[in-house]
């Protein structure tokens, strides 16, 4: 079994939740274990024991986005793989976005890419999106604090019944 401190992860709304599409923030980032650039909400690690998670939250979207979040949203937790790992990730939302700094690792390879709400469902439909703390934020906005606003494209999906 592998332990693991834990980890933050935040679904960014530009703009506000309202809009009838609201824009997101993802990173398109390389990640070695997964052989190129995938597409993912910001997240990390706390710097310490004694960092709380709504505050690595905080840290971790002003570091890889260069945005701070004006109101920080609680979604839910998740562990990541629980057949080998005691990994929890705390999902949050983040709204009222400002500009902040970016401050990134020497071994990260991060863009900032900003999409509507709709198209990013498009792309965790087609499996574009296939991070798993990423299609979870995303699902659980969509299901939990959208619900029924946001339309994605159904068109290409066979009906199986």
């Amino acid at each position: 079994m592998i332990r693991h401190r834990g980890a933050s992860a935040i679904l960014p709304f530009v703009g506000a939740l309202s809009d009838p599409d609201p824009e997101v923030l993802l990173i398109r980032q390389y990640r070695y274990a997964a052989g190129g650039f995938i597409y993912e909400v910001p997240a990390g690690m706390p710097e310490d024991a004694d960092e709380d998670w709504d505050a690595c939250a905080r840290r971790e979207l002003e570091e890889e986005t260069g945005m701070r979040a004006g109101e920080l949203i609680p979604l839910t937790r998740i562990l990541t793989t629980p057949g080998f790992t005691d990994e929890v990730i705390h999902l949050f939302a983040a709204t009222g976005l400002v500009p902040g700094e970016t401050s990134r690792d020497a071994d990260e390879f991060i863009e900032v890419v900003r999409l509507p709400f709709s198209r990013v469902m498009e792309m965790v439909r087609k499996g574009d999106i296939v991070d798993c703390k990423s299609v979870a934020a995303i699902l659980y906005a969509a299901s939990f604090i959208l619900p029924g606003r946001v339309a994605t494209p159904r068109d290409s999906v066979e009906d199986v019944s």
